[in-house]
């Protein structure tokens, strides 16, 4: 029997931001079906998923599948970059033919992307406007995750395409990796520190996430970002005050380049300054608007795995 409010089918629903979603997504009602390589309860193969379609319950479709672009026992070579692309492009794509094909229209396509699309800058302040998508190959891969996304006009379905900055949260992503470096006081900023960081919390994320799902008024682009913009320096301040620990020790560009290379080293290296001007017009209310805020929650030493959204 279908959830109250019908099914929502998560492509790649079961890493940092997945697992959040599907936790919120059940307690508000729904029910949530991930696609994933793998079979299981409540999930379904690519395979299946090309084979069988879509469940006639579905409400929404959402695209979060992708190869982690700073996996650091992965070196930077065409193959891994060929994954990285195929691994989100071709998944949009797959959704999006199954929505083309379904005999019941989900009413909203959601799909991931990343600030990255924007250029590293740090005087332009970039809305859903700014330009972007053509400059190197996260740019690149950015650009054509949202056209994979696209769906022909004449099917009524409502999609949204989230450019997600730096996800922070206990659970995962980069606090996972950093909460123990600056909880034995050898945490700091990357390089000089002064680059833009483009950052939101995970409940943000996922709240923006759901915004879009059941707001009607809401389409396009909608930058995944916190209101407060900050460098990389006062994220690393933040970080090291919540957890009552110097935060002093810089990490060297060079020693980032070395680890992942320069091209995706920029990730981390560079920034854009990234503001969510769809998400507060559309009457988003962010929980974590400023870094401080959100540095007490995440810093968290002892934390439940599930989160409570």
């Amino acid at each position: 029997m279908a959830g109250q409010l019908g099914t929502v089918v998560i492509g790649g629903g079961t890493g940092f931001i997945g697992t959040a979603l599907s936790h919120s997504l059940k307690r508000r009602g729904y029910d949530v079906l991930i696609v994933s390589r793998k079979p299981g309860v409540y999930r379904m193969t690519w395979s299946d998923l090309n084979q069988k379609g879509l469940p006639n319950s579905t409400t929404a479709v959402v695209s979060l599948a992708g190869q982690n672009v700073l996996d650091p026992t992965r070196r930077w070579t065409e193959g891994f970059k060929q994954n990285v692309w195929a691994s989100r492009i071709n998944t949009t794509k797959y959704l999006a033919e199954a929505i083309k094909v379904s005999n019941i229209k989900p009413k909203v396509f959601v799909t991931a992307s990343g600030v990255g699309f924007y250029p590293p800058n740090q005087d332009e302040v970039y809305d859903e406007d700014g330009p972007g998508g053509d400059f190197d190959f996260l740019s690149h891969l950015c650009y054509d995750w949202e056209n994979a996304a696209n769906l022909p006009s004449h099917l009524d379905v409502r999609t949204v395409k989230i450019r997600i900055g730096v996800v922070l949260g206990r659970q995962g992503g980069m606090i996972k990796q950093l909460i123990f470096p600056f909880y034995m006081g050898f945490g700091g900023p990357v390089g000089s520190g002064d680059q833009p960081m483009p950052w939101i919390h995970v409940e943000d994320i996922v709240g923006i996430f759901i915004h879009a799902i059941e707001s009607e008024n809401v389409t396009g682009i909608v930058n995944g970002v916190a209101p407060q913009i900050i460098t990389n320096k006062e994220f690393a301040t933040a970080f090291g005050k919540a957890l009552w620990r110097p935060s002093v020790v810089p990490l060297p560009t060079f020693a980032i380049n070395m680890l992942f290379s320069e091209e995706r080293g920029k990730i981390m290296t560079e920034g854009q300054k990234v503001i969510p001007k769809k998400a507060l017009r559309t009457g988003y209310s962010f929980k974590y608007p400023n870094i401080t805020c959100a540095a007490k929650e995440f810093s968290k030493i002892i934390y439940a795995d599930e989160l409570n959204m």
